[in-house]
This record gives C-alpha cells, sequence and structure tokens, in this order.
C-alpha cells in the first residue's frame, strides 16, 4: 500500500476510534511464555540476500556501534563488502559512532574504512547538502529501545526527512523494540510540542519499531521518500528483548541492561528535575535520589501504592557525576518483580506524585513538562492530583493512537 493511501486510511481509522468505543491493549508488556527462535535483525535479512536490494546504489548509513549482525560484523563493514555497493559516507546520532559520549559530538572519522562520520548531534541535527554529496541512498541501522524522548527515532525523522528534500532512497534497517510491541502507556504528543526529543505524535511508550515509526512518520505527515524497511523475521510484538537470542549492546552510555530500558519511559520523566535517576552510578534508571529525601519514607508511599510488578527499597548513594555529583542522597531502588506486570510510565507519574506530596519545597519542578511533554498532566501532578487520575486521562487519545498505528505494523 503506498504511502497516501495508508495515510488515509490511518485518517479514516483515527475518526472511527474517536467516534466509537474500543479496548484499550493492557499496558503490561506479554512476553510469549518460551523463547522465539533466533531473531534475524533487518541487517541480517539484506547481509542473507548478498545485499542485492542495494546493488547500484550509493549508501550514506546512518549508524553506530549498535549497527551489527548476529555474528557481530559491523553494518558498515558488511555493505562496504557487498558486491555492487558503494558507502560515501557515514553519520553518527548522539552519543556518537561508538556511543559513549554524554555530549555534544563533532565529525570525525571512521578509523577501519577511513570514511567521513558526518555528527548528527552537533553543529547540525539534519543531513546538510555537503554531507550528501555523492549518496543516492540513506540507510539506517540503529537500535531504539522504545521510548518517545529517546533520540535515535528524531536522527531518523530528520535524515528521513532530508531523502524527500533531495530525492534520495531511504531504507531502515530494522530492528526489534526491546521493551515490546504491545504496550503503549502515556500522554499522546501534541503536533505542536514536537521537538529533537519528540519526534512524532506517538505516547511515551509507543511500542513500535524504527521501521515502524518511519513508516507512521512519512505517512502522517506526508513525507514524501522512497522509504524501505527491510524486516526483522522472528520477532514478534510480545516479545522483550530476552526472547530474541540477539546481543545486549547499550544503545547509550547509561542504558546498559533490559530492566534499565523498562523503566526508562517511566523514570527518565524525573530527569528535568533536581532529582537523581542514577547517571554517574552503575545503576542508572534503577535508582532515583536526592540529598532532601528520605528514602524509607519514598520507598513506603510508593509501596503503598501497590504498584504491579515493581517494589521500592530504601538506599542511600554517592553519584560520581552528573546531577548530584559528589553528594550522598537518600532514594529508593527500583525493583521490577515481573517484567509482565511492570507498567513504568505508571510507575514514573507516581514516583512524580509521591515527591509533589513529600518533597514540596524541595523539588524543583521547573522543567516538570520536559519530557512528559503534558501541560495538563504536569499541572495537575503539581495540584497534587491522584496519580491514577492523570493516567486515566490519556486513555481516549491512547485508543485513538492504537487505531492510528495499525496501518503501519510489520509484525503480528
Amino acid at each position: 500500500m503506498k504511502l497516501p493511501a495508508l495515510r488515509q486510511l490511518s485518517n479514516r481509522l483515527a475518526r472511527r476510534a474517536s467516534a466509537t468505543a474500543c479496548t484499550l491493549l493492557a499496558v503490561s508488556a506479554l512476553a510469549t511464555d518460551q523463547a522465539t527462535a533466533q531473531v534475524q535483525t533487518g541487517i541480517d535479512v539484506l547481509a542473507a540476500e548478498d545485499c542485492a536490494r542495494l546493488r547500484g546504489r550509493k549508501l550514506g548509513i546512518i549508524t553506530n556501534h549498535t549497527g551489527r549482525t548476529i555474528d557481530g560484523r559491523r553494518t558498515v563493514d558488511v555493505l562496504a563488502n557487498a558486491k555492487g555497493v558503494e558507502v560515501v559516507t557515514l553519520f553518527s546520532p548522539e552519543h556518537g559512532w561508538d556511543g559513549i559520549l554524554d555530549e555534544k559530538v563533532g565529525d570525525s572519522r571512521d578509523r577501519a574504512t577511513g570514511l567521513r562520520v558526518f555528527s548528527l548531534y552537533g553543529k547540525h541535527r539534519t543531513p546538510t547538502p555537503e554531507s550528501l554529496q555523492g549518496v543516492d541512498t540513506l540507510v539506517f541501522d540503529i537500535q531504539d529501545i522504545g521510548c518517545r524522548f529517546y533520540t535515535y527515532v528524531s536522527t531518523m525523522r530528520n535524515a528521513l526527512e532530508a531523502a524527500a528534500k533531495h530525492d534520495l532512497r531511504f531504507v531502515v534497517l530494522d530492528r526489534p523494540n526491546p521493551i515490546g510491541g504491545i504496550a503503549i502507556a502515556g500522554p499522546v504528543l501534541a503536533d505542536d510540542r514536537r521537538s529533537f526529543i519528540a519526534a512524532h505524535r506517538v505516547p511515551l511508550r509507543h511500542g513500535m519499531t524504527a521501521g515502524e515509526l518511519a513508516r507512521m512518520i512519512a505517512g502522517e505527515d506526508g513525507i514524501q521518500a522512497e522509504l524501505e524497511v527491510v524486516q526483522c523475521t522472528g520477532w514478534h510484538r510480545a516479545d522483550l528483548w530476552d526472547r530474541t537470542g540477539l546481543l545486549w549492546v547499550n544503545p547509550s552510555p547509561n542504558m546498559r541492561c533490559l530492566t534499565q530500558a523498562l523503566l526508562y519511559p517511566g523514570i527518565g520523566l524525573v530527569e528535568g528535575t533536581n532529582v537523581s535517576v542514577g547517571r554517574g552510578t552503575d545503576t542508572p534508571f534503577e535508582v532515583v535520589g536526592a540529598p532532601w529525601i528520605d528514602g524509607r519514607e519514598l520507598a513506603a508511599e510508593l509501596r503503598a501504592q501497590n504498584l504491579p510488578g515493581v517494589t521500592f527499597v530504601p538506599i542511600r548513594f554517592t553519584p560520581n557525576s552528573s546531577k548530584h555529583k559528589g553528594t550522598k542522597c537518600g532514594g529508593v531502588d527500583i525493583a521490577i518483580t515481573n517484567w509482565r506486570a511492570f507498567q513504568p510510565v505508571r510507575t514514573g507519574i507516581h514516583l512524580l506524585c509521591a515527591l509533589r506530596k513529600l518533597y514540596r519545597d524541595d523539588w524543583d519542578t521547573k522543567r516538570l513538562d520536559w519530557l512528559l511533554r503534558d501541560a495538563d498532566a504536569a499541572s495537575a501532578i503539581l495540584a497534587g492530583k491522584a496519580a491514577e487520575e492523570i493516567i486515566a486521562s490519556w486513555r481516549s487519545d491512547l485508543r485513538v493512537f492504537q487505531m492510528r498505528r495499525k496501518p503501519f505494523l510489520l509484525y503480528e
């Protein structure tokens, strides 16, 4: 189905969803009981075909250290050595070519191939005409984690728009969503709140792969690029990363395991405030705290909410970098007890409401809405409204989103 037709179908479904009641899928991820067969990512599928669909093309590759085959070969090397394929230039996203930087990134050079790497998280966030010289196809291969404010999808969107502007083909080598493709949660972004930390009108936890999001972005916003998604094989929407058989590679410096990826869409919401989320510790996003937090008090408040699949342990920790560097913090260790039942965004909203209730005078909320990007929800938190009331306010928009995304999904 061509993108204009997909866009029309999406609009019809959205209108129907807003006029009729539908059942919202549970927001807890349901992993399959048994591991699936070994998942093949987009680059694995392409390599198995001897990269035939890219033969005769001149490539600009948008990737980083996560762009690898199952057997560990870099996507860049696979394509550079493919028959009839020419790799012209490379592009890197936030955190740089090697995925180790937490700062703006300059251009660099890939040591193995000698190719220039243009940074898309420095002076420019969109490929420039200079960087696209000699390129007729952009290839995107970066592991996303399924959270709206993780910026790799924003880099993909910017590159997709550049492809449309310069009449380039755009190919996404797809990868699984590590936190599953069923659960959705959080406020759906309003169009006027779009930014580099919010690439499209999706909820905080969207349950889509990068390839599916590329289709949705192009289809709904009329981006007229020649888009192709090389699908994964063997991945099912209910599967979390542990069911894929794929090696975990830290997609960014503070995303070191599946547990942290699951926590991120909820716990990450605290980052705009004066609370540490464990950056500068061994367990980022698994702990939160501040010098003025009483860990026992906060843990008791959160445990009293009987949130599914999670418990809270009072701790003290001292970050060695980032927020509250070198300062002892009271706080909680957020321990997931059941991956199937755990709801990260729900947990995050309860955490925000608990901080407001217990530490009104100490908690700096000027940037509370930075990642949440929902002014009504931020105001409700500050007004002391119940967390479940805030969460319930998103249900209608999530129903519409559930219908909007259907035409663009690629996996069962």
